[in-house]
């Protein structure tokens, strides 16, 4: 994402040129679009003409509209944005309040403007644009006759391929069968793979399954690269990297990206920190229950008494529609950084920020402890008897 132009009032009101150039920098712009704004974008709109004959005849037009946005549909798997919305200003073609959808195009720029441009918004475009948090890193998930192929970028986990191949079992005296589906199926992972997965921007290709089929795929690899004198695998090869998952789903990502191994092998990517600050946040609620806390309630009552320590969030809580439940969450992290807090906003694209929304969108772990907040209230109605 390049930022061409910023112009924000002190009363936090303004308007921003963004240019998207990658399909993630979609997810980013979903982010800070909300109901209300004025999106100034290009366009194509079919339009009706008519001549002096009478008949009428259509022709699509390429032209620059401003809309006030009602609807904003993200297709996560395409990376496409459609914004609907009314136009707010008059052209040739179209009228005051006339409905129409933009769908925003990459290496094409645009202009959102907002009544008020809060911290998280602001920071958003900070991230999007910052080019170091390209560490990217791909997975191969697989178990026999599956494989989920996944790109976890530092804003969101995106399937790329799912191989599924029928693997007949082991006959007595024969296993050609057998052999023959696991070679059809090791082929279409090593396909996908180069289909799919740019070696120049992904630091790091992470193989996991449970028992020895990574082991036994990685063999299959590196052979058929050497047969094809495949130069984009082995001049990778270094990239690869072994990791044992109890499956071949998506879901054993978390598990990947918790193992030690991984972590200390991409500590500069976003989503292994994610993951590892969840996984201290279960850790402490394990072993110190109060100085864990989740549930938005809870949270502001440590945040208020600076209790705060690391404050998790999800994202989906900053798309909320309802202003006053937006500026409350807003206020929050803005209460935490104050505060000398550390603020991490899980992607609710990544396996871990789905676990975060599971538990209310909304974690703490806490400097110091603090009993649970219902127990004062009990003592206090006690304390009137």
């Amino acid at each position: 994402m390049k930022l061409l132009h910023k112009d924000i009032e002190k009363d936090s009101a303004g308007q921003v040129t963004l240019m998207p150039d990658e399909a993630e920098d979609m997810w980013h712009t979903y982010n800070l679009l909300q109901v209300g704004d004025s999106l100034r974008a290009s366009t194509i709109r079919k339009v009706q003409t008519e001549s002096a004959t009478g008949s009428v005849g259509s022709s699509r037009v390429r032209l620059t509209l401003t809309l006030c946005v009602e609807t904003i549909d993200f297709d996560s798997h395409a990376c496409q944005l459609r914004v609907k919305g009314t136009n707010l200003e008059e052209n040739q073609y179209v009228k005051m309040g006339a409905y129409h959808t933009i769908e925003l195009e990459l290496n094409r720029k645009f202009t959102l403007a907002k009544k008020s441009w809060d911290s998280i918004v602001l920071d958003r475009i900070e991230q999007a644009c910052d080019a170091t948090q390209k560490a990217d890193v791909a997975a191969v998930v697989m178990q026999e006759g599956l494989a989920n192929l996944v790109l976890v970028t530092p804003a969101m986990t995106l399937l790329r391929a799912k191989v599924e191949v029928t693997i007949p079992r082991k006959r007595r005296g024969s296993c050609t069968q057998h052999e023959k589906a696991l070679e059809r199926f090791y082929e279409a992972v090593m396909q996908a793979i180069l289909r799919h997965i740019n070696f120049d921007v992904v630091k790091c290709m992470l193989v996991a399954s449970p028992g020895f089929v990574k082991d036994q795929f990685i063999t299959y690899l590196y052979k058929e690269a050497v047969r094809q004198d495949n130069k984009v695998l082995l001049e990778n090869r270094p990239k690869f990297m072994l990791v044992h998952s109890s499956s071949g789903h998506k879901y054993s990502l978390k598990e990947i990206l918790c193992d030690p191994t991984v972590t200390s092998r991409l500590s500069d990517t976003k989503a292994a920190s994610e993951v590892r600050a969840l996984e201290d946040f279960y850790k402490m609620l394990q072993h110190e229950p109060d100085r864990a806390f989740y549930g938005v309630a809870h949270v502001e009552k440590a945040a208020d008494v600076l209790a705060v320590d690391t404050l998790l969030i999800s994202d989906i809580l900053f798309r909320h529609q309802d202003v006053p439940t937006r500026s409350r969450y807003v206020r929050l992290v803005d209460n935490v950084k104050d505060n000398g807090g550390n603020v991490r906003i899980f992607s609710s694209l990544h396996v871990s920020g789905e676990q975060l929304t599971q538990l209310s969108g909304v974690a703490a772990i806490l400097r110091f402890p603090i009993a649970d907040l219902s127990e004062p209230e009990d003592d206090s109605s006690s304390d009137d008897d």
